[in-house]
């Protein structure tokens, strides 16, 4: 199914004059960034974001170069107390408490501050009201508001206790959206086009009545609405990360959806050539992660069924808090130091001659160590690092080859909320989320992460506005907002099809 609405519109609806953009849940700003891409003349409105390191990267984004004091006419108190006011949130679950602002310190405080100005940001949605939007001007004006409202009741990562409206949960905020518009409404301030965007599970047996409310809402208020659920692999990204869309257009007015395009990037073509140490996985890790035992109820070997063909081009989607579930995942790539892959050309030989254990696991290098023991059948290099070791297994028994995805997690309590789908293939990313930091790639037999830069082009971010993003954040809080972000070239491709 693509849609459900009522009934289709009569009109092509194209944009023609200037865009303000309002972007409610507004992360770092995808949306903005899908029309500076394609070179549309938008305007950062009003943002609605409650996180303050969402916030932080938002300003560092979208609005580099503001560097006004907002706060200097203020004293720390006026401050702290509007800070506590207007409900910001430090872990983007619940408003901080005024004595939990005050331990940032005043020089923090006062740059949040600062950029809640810069950026235009209501702050916390349950406290916007219609009137802070400022719709004004509609005759030389387009206003497109986007709601990508929490995931976590909804997703198959959450607690499924989904969006019914009064539920009081995360994901019910999309009925906060509902309340600004019916504000909107009564002051005749419509917004012309509104874009959402979620998990599929937002249609999903659990949601889709509340869906099909949502959208009878809309449609009494005058739009037409189409959904339809997208897969970042289909335009142009190595992320298998499929998302609902939903495009709302106030009038009689049709929209039809973009077509897809060839995959032409692989995922390896995404990845930065120098890496630093850092980005490894120590070897209590590696054990960790190839361990086939139980483990409370979960059984490690799982992770390693034959490789799913269809997916030969992509990976699972990253998420944004990685290690702590199944499908998080590393990508192995053959390098110099992996010479007993399967598919080399000296394998055979090596096999043959003795080189390799009973198991193909270690070889001979004497320029790395001469000293190795003997048996009728095997030789193995006693003083081989437990790392190569490992990666050895993987890759000679022919679980993993060059480029293939694997998966772990730290948490074995998440690991049991999850369902295991062995390994993939090299050229395409799994669903990025907030655990995404997990993600990675094997050089010279050596796992490592994915890099926050790394997962950002995952995002269809440019390197250029990653740099600007990166300078206040932590690597955990990058990749936290990567998973938690939207693929711009899907944006793009929707945009392009109203502009």
């Amino acid at each position: 199914m693509n849609q459900i609405s009522f009934f289709d519109g009569k009109h092509q609806f194209k944009i023609t004059n200037k865009i303000r953009l309002i972007e409610l849940f507004a992360g770092y700003g995808s949306q903005h960034f899908a029309l500076k891409y394609l070179g549309i003349n938008a305007e950062s409105y009003r943002i609605c974001e409650w996180a303050v390191k969402s916030i932080q990267a938002y300003k560092d984004a979208h609005f580099p170069d503001d560097n006004t004091d907002y706060s200097a006419d203020h004293s720390i108190e006026f401050v702290i107390n509007r800070l506590f006011k207007w409900g910001i949130s430090s872990n983007y679950n619940e408003p901080m408490t005024k004595d939990q602002i005050k331990r940032m310190g005043e020089q923090k405080c006062r740059q949040v501050y600062n950029n809640i100005k810069a950026t235009h940001n209501l702050v916390n949605i349950q406290q916007a009201k219609a009137s802070d939007f400022n719709i004004v001007d509609k005759d030389n004006f387009t206003y497109i508001l986007t709601y990508s409202f929490p995931c976590q009741d909804l997703s198959k990562a959450g607690l499924g206790k989904g969006m019914e409206k009064g539920s009081g949960t995360r994901s019910g905020m999309l009925w906060e959206v509902e309340r600004i518009l019916e504000e909107c409404l009564e002051g005749g301030v419509l917004p012309q086009v509104l874009l959402m965007e979620n998990v599929p599970d937002v249609i999903g047996t659990n949601n889709i009545k509340h869906f099909a409310s949502w959208l009878a809402k809309l449609e009494s208020f005058g739009y037409h609405c189409y959904w339809k659920v997208l897969n970042g692999r289909d335009y142009g990204i190595p992320q298998n990360r499929e998302r609902c869309f939903m495009i709302s257009i106030l009038g009689d007015y049709l929209y039809e959806w973009p077509q897809t395009v060839p995959l032409t990037n692989k995922l390896r073509d995404l990845l930065e050539d120098e890496v630093d140490e850092k980005y490894y996985l120590s070897d209590k890790m590696l054990a960790y992660c190839t361990d086939m035992t139980n483990r409370n109820g979960f059984v490690r070997g799982e992770r390693f069924s034959p490789i799913d063909t269809d997916k030969k081009d992509y990976g699972y989607a990253i998420t944004t808090s990685a290690g702590q579930r199944p499908t998080d995942n590393f990508i192995i790539i053959k390098g110099k130091e992996c010479p007993i892959v399967k598919d080399n050309e000296n394998y055979i030989q090596w096999k043959q001659e003795g080189l390799l254990d009973s198991d193909c696991r270690a070889w001979r290098d004497d320029k790395v160590s001469g000293t190795l023991t003997t048996s009728d059948k095997q030789k193995v290099l006693e003083n081989q690092s437990l790392k190569k070791q490992l990666c050895n297994d993987l890759i000679a028994s022919g679980k993993v080859k060059e480029n293939d995805v694997i998966r772990h997690s730290y948490s074995n309590s998440r690991m049991k909320e999850w369902e295991t789908r062995g390994c993939e293939t090299n050229n395409m990313s799994p669903t990025l989320d907030t655990r995404c930091d997990c993600l990675g790639v094997v050089n010279n037999c050596r796992i490592r992460k994915l890099t926050p830069k790394e997962c950002f082009r995952l995002m269809g971010v440019k390197d250029e506005d990653f740099e600007r993003i990166a300078k206040n954040q932590s690597n955990a809080s990058l990749y936290h907002l990567a998973g938690d972000s939207i693929i711009v070239d899907v944006l793009m491709a929707l945009f392009k099809q109203i502009v």
